[in-house]
């Protein structure tokens, strides 16, 4: 009796082990994708998106993307940038994100455009983006 008692217990021990680590293969590999698609995009930067904006680096930062861009908006004060992009920007960016990025937010990976002044190199504002903000904004309904 007592031998089926321990291995009932070591089988229960070894189930619950195996579901733990899951999640941490999980994670573990959205780093390596993060980390490899940071490095094969960086290949092709710095980029211009448009007449003021250029995708300058791609940082891996555990399961999230950061991406940076400096905008160049002559005859605009970093502290303008600040209060009129962010708010001008957000909901497009976000918009953007959520259908560009999405097969990297399915898949619990992260992504934030961090935006700096081409001057200056002084941090304007950013937005992070993860699933649930896709489906709070954007759900089809």
């Amino acid at each position: 009796m007592l031998k089926i008692v321990c291995i009932a217990i070591i089988l229960t021990a070894g189930t619950a082990l195996s579901a733990d680590t899951i999640p941490d293969k999980v994670r573990l590999q959205n780093q390596n994708v993060v980390k490899k698609a940071a490095e094969g995009m960086n290949e092709n930067l710095p980029q211009k998106v448009d007449p003021y904006t250029s995708l300058v680096k791609i940082e891996p930062k555990g399961e999230r993307l950061i991406y940076i861009y400096e905008l160049d908006v002559k005859g605009k004060s970093d502290d303008q940038l600040t209060k009129e992009g962010k708010v001008r920007m957000k909901a497009p960016v976000i918009r953007g994100i959520c259908t560009s990025s999405r097969r990297f937010l399915d898949s619990g990976i992260d992504i934030t455009y961090i935006y700096t002044s081409a001057k200056s190199k002084k941090k304007l504002f950013q937005f992070d983006v993860s699933k649930k903000d896709c489906h709070e904004n954007f759900a089809e309904k």
